[in-house]
C-alpha cells in the first residue's frame, strides 16, 4: 500500500492539485500532516478527485502516522539534494527510485512544505530520498509537479504501460524495410558508392528510430507501391 503524505501544507489549493495529480496514476491514500484549513478551493481543485480530499486522514504528527499505519518503508522528497558532503541529502532520481521499488508492505512518500520541504529530522526519518534534476536557475518544482513525475515513473513501471497499437516494430519487420529500399535504390541505377551511403542512411534511420509495428506495416505497403511504379 503506498500513502501519498503532505507534510504542513499551507495552501489548500496546493492540497486540491496533490489531490488530482494521485487520481492521475492511480492512487487515493492521502495524509495530510497538520495541514492549513481544507476551504473549497481545496476541493475546487481537486476537480474529479474530490474524494481523494473527503477521504484524507489528518494526523499532528509524522511520528503518529507511521505508528497508526504500520509504515515500513518511509520515502522523502527534496528539491535541496546536495552532493557527497552531505551524506543525509543525498539523492536518487524518480526513475532510479522507481526502478529499485519493491511494493511490498506500506510505503509513505513524503512531500514537505511549500516554502520550506522537508527538515531534517524529518529527512532522518526516510529511508530514501528522491530528487528531480532541474536548472539551477530556477531548482524548486511546485508540489503538484513533483509528485506527477514521480507518480508517473511508479505507475509506468508497475504497469508497464504502452499505448494500444504502438508495440515496437520486430527486428524482422525492421530487416524487411530495409531490405524493400535496398531494392528500390538497385532500381534507381546509381552509382555503386552511392547505392551503398543511401542504404547505410536508410538503416541508420530505422535503427534510431521507434517504429511501432502498425506503421512498419503501413511503410512496408508504401515502398512495395514505389518499387512497383519504377
Amino acid at each position: 500500500m503506498i500513502y501519498i503524505v503532505f507534510v504542513e501544507p499551507e495552501s489548500p489549493g496546493n492540497i486540491g492539485f496533490l489531490a488530482r495529480t494521485m487520481k492521475n496514476f492511480g492512487l487515493d491514500n492521502l495524509i495530510l500532516i497538520n495541514p492549513c484549513e481544507l476551504k473549497n478551493e481545496a476541493y475546487f481543485h481537486a476537480m474529479h478527485a474530490k474524494e481523494v480530499i473527503s477521504n484524507a486522514r489528518l494526523f499532528e504528527s509524522i511520528e503518529s502516522f507511521i505508528e497508526e499505519f504500520k509504515i515500513d518503508f518511509m520515502v522523502g522528497t527534496t528539491g535541496a539534494a546536495c552532493g557527497s558532503y552531505n551524506v543525509q541529502r543525498i539523492a536518487i532520481t524518480p526513475e532510479e527510485f522507481a526502478g529499485s521499488l519493491q511494493i511490498k508492505g506500506n510505503i509513505a512518500i513524503l512531500f514537505g512544505r511549500e516554502g520550506n520541504g522537508l527538515y531534517n529530522e524529518e529527512i532522518s526519518l526516510c529511508d530514501v530520498l528522491v530528487s528531480i534534476p532541474t536548472s539551477d536557475k530556477y531548482p524548486i518544482l511546485n508540489i503538484s509537479h513533483a509528485a506527477a513525475i514521480i507518480f508517473y515513473e511508479l505507475f509506468k513501471k508497475e504497469k508497464n504501460y504502452t499505448f494500444e497499437g504502438l508495440e515496437e516494430a520486430s527486428a524482422i519487420e525492421k530487416g524487411q524495410l530495409i531490405s524493400d529500399m535496398d531494392n528500390i535504390i538497385e532500381l534507381l541505377n546509381l552509382p555503386p558508392h552511392k547505392n551503398k551511403t543511401a542504404s547505410i542512411v536508410f538503416r541508420n534511420i530505422i535503427g534510431r528510430a521507434f517504429i511501432s509495428g502498425r506503421e512498419a506495416h503501413t511503410l512496408k505497403g508504401i515502398l512495395r507501391r514505389v518499387k512497383e511504379r519504377i
